[in-house]
């Protein structure tokens, strides 16, 4: 039940033709930093978000640079982490799959440092595994007049696909920034986005979604 060690392996850059026709625009969209904690990225090794070769390394460094462009542009900034020594019943079905989770311990909760949140970004609790789950993250988006969002972090397969699922069926276009994620594994990645591709939105490059970013501010 406990979280897998994760080997390094290439992030997809190869993306698949969408069947959405969404167009990121600056002024629509928002950044969702997806699971960033301590404790799940632990799974890719000792502090991997200092390696080049890791997974989490590499995503780590595209998000810390879209999350600098957001927060220049104005561009509302959201992170999902969960908390520590969740009670058993409110965990629910979870706990068979994954166990009890993390501890209340800043070794398991906080956020990597590469992408502590900064005064004006949006901290949610997670308690399943999209990010809307008994969230406000909708009405937050929408009192922002935001209805696209940029999505990364971890994992690609399960949160964060999810996640673009449930912004798909509220009509919130989702964005699945590739080389932004990390996953289990590369044949898990690639499912991932090859999903949203043919379900849910559109996957895109870090580079691209900096493009959108950065134009104008």
């Amino acid at each position: 039940m406990a979280l897998p060690k994760i080997p390094d392996y290439a992030l997809p850059k190869d993306l698949p033709e969408p069947r959405a026709p969404f167009v990121l625009e600056r002024n629509r969209a928002a950044v969702l930093v997806h699971d960033m904690q301590r404790y799940f990225c632990a799974a890719y090794g000792d502090s991997p978000w200092t390696r080049d070769g890791s997974p989490l390394g590499q995503a780590s460094a595209a998000i810390a640079r879209l999350v600098a462009a957001a927060r220049a542009a104005h561009v509302p900034v959201f992170y999902t982490a969960q908390k520590g020594n969740q009670f058993r019943p409110d965990r629910g079905l979870q706990a068979d799959l994954w166990g009890p989770g993390m501890q209340a311990i800043p070794d398991h909760e906080e956020i990597i440092p590469p992408l502590t949140p900064a005064d004006g970004d949006i901290v949610l609790t997670k308690h399943r595994y999209s990010a809307f789950q008994r969230s406000n993250l909708e009405t937050l988006l929408r009192a922002r007049g935001r209805d696209q969002l940029l999505i990364t972090g971890i994992y690609a397969h399960i949160g964060c696909l999810a996640t673009a699922t449930e912004a798909f069926q509220r009509d919130i276009e989702p964005f699945f920034v590739s080389d932004a994620l990390a996953d289990f594994s590369e044949a898990q990645h690639r499912m991932a986005v090859d999903w949203v591709a043919s379900c849910s939105g559109v996957p895109l490059l870090a580079q691209d979604a900096l493009s959108v970013l950065e134009a104008g501010a």
